[in-house]
């Protein structure tokens, strides 16, 4: 039985317990705010996961046009901050970051040069065992902004971003590996087929990789893509984009700048820019390759999803990290206002409306 309908139906078993009706007025998820870090409020940070710790790294902090290097951590436990050990190189935004044997890395990005800004391609190993920063091979795809960067099968992968020194827009993907010698730490990976893009996401599930949004000479893409460290697969498109199926009729999740993680083998995407800085939430199953979220569509279960987050500001340009079980949105802004902030999503709590 897959995960959704098993939730599904346990949802249905309590309604009938507890005497629900069609009148009932709920929201689907509930957001608890957390504690914040002692730090600026930023956006275009980024974000990685070791065990039951998130870690929130560099970022921009609009007030002072200011790149910051800084280390946050957050003790999923505990539910508590520690500042550790600053990057040693100068700040960046739009970094890509992930995790991998007990520890994180941080490459690409922009940082300012004086006056400019400025491309960069070098890359990070943070220890937490020890609180310290080695450098590593320099990413071989080059220097780029708003890559999207995940885990799986004990490697890392880069791929995607702009360089408007270059190219433009990009569409390859590297992997990295930890346990290489200096100088062979990054191989291309071949195969995927999808746009160029950039502010695309990335989520873990089962320890297949699933890309999309982002965007395209100010297009929102639509293709979604699967990456299972061999084979890339294309998936059905997150818009309403084929005439003879009815599963996305009212699908309203392209976006850029956008993030993601799994909970409990489901995907989830919240926040980002569409036509404006957007407060909603969508589920993936990737047993039925479908997406659930704000529809009144009647094959959509979540008819009425709470969107992130009750107190909260729409938002883009957040960071977001997951252990497998929980799932936290962190930081970002809209307009000229930025956050400090964090959400955990509870995605199987109703709330009355």
């Amino acid at each position: 039985m897959n995960r959704l309908l098993l939730g599904t139906m346990l949802w249905a078993v309590i309604c009938l317990a507890a005497g629900c009706t069609e009148d009932d007025e709920t929201t689907q998820g509930q957001w608890i705010k957390k504690v914040s870090y002692n730090g600026y409020a930023r956006s275009y940070a980024c974000s990685f996961t070791i065990g039951n710790k998130g870690y929130l790294c560099t970022g921009y902090r609009g007030a002072n046009k200011e790149f910051l290097n800084d280390l946050w951590e957050f003790d999923m436990d505990s539910e508590t901050w520690t500042q550790c050990e600053t990057m040693p190189v100068e700040g960046r935004r739009y970094a890509a970051a992930f995790a991998v044997n007990g520890k994180g890395y941080v490459t690409t990005g922009d940082k300012k040069d004086g006056t400019m800004v400025t491309y960069i391609s070098d890359t990070w190993e943070y220890d937490p065992s020890t609180d310290t920063w080695t450098q590593k091979d320099d990413f071989k795809g080059g220097a780029r902004e708003g890559a999207l960067a995940f885990a799986i099968g004990g490697y890392g992968y880069v791929g995607t971003g702009y360089n408007d020194d270059t190219i433009g827009w990009m569409l390859d993907f590297y992997r990295f590996n930890p346990n290489a010698a200096a100088g062979s730490q990054w191989e291309i990976v071949n195969g995927y087929g999808g746009e160029k893009r950039r502010y695309g996401t990335a989520f873990v599930i089962d320890d297949m990789a699933y890309i999309c949004c982002g965007e395209n000479n100010g297009t929102n893409l639509v293709d979604f893509w699967k990456f299972d460290g061999n084979t890339w697969t294309q998936l059905r498109d997150i818009a309403n984009t084929n005439e003879d199926e009815d599963y996305d009729d009212d699908y309203a999740i392209t976006r850029y700048n956008t993030v993601s993680f799994s909970i409990n083998g489901l995907g989830y995407i919240a926040t980002g820019y569409r036509s404006g800085v957007t407060s909603d939430y969508w589920m993936y199953d990737p047993d039925q390759d479908l997406w659930y979220g704000d529809s009144d569509d009647d094959f959509t279960p979540l008819t009425n999803v709470h969107n992130y987050a009750s107190g909260a500001s729409s938002r883009d340009g957040a960071v977001a990290f997951s252990n497998g079980s929980r799932g936290f949105i962190l930081t970002g802004q809209s307009g000229s206002s930025y956050f400090d902030d964090i959400y955990e999503l509870l995605p199987d709590e109703e709330e009355d409306v």
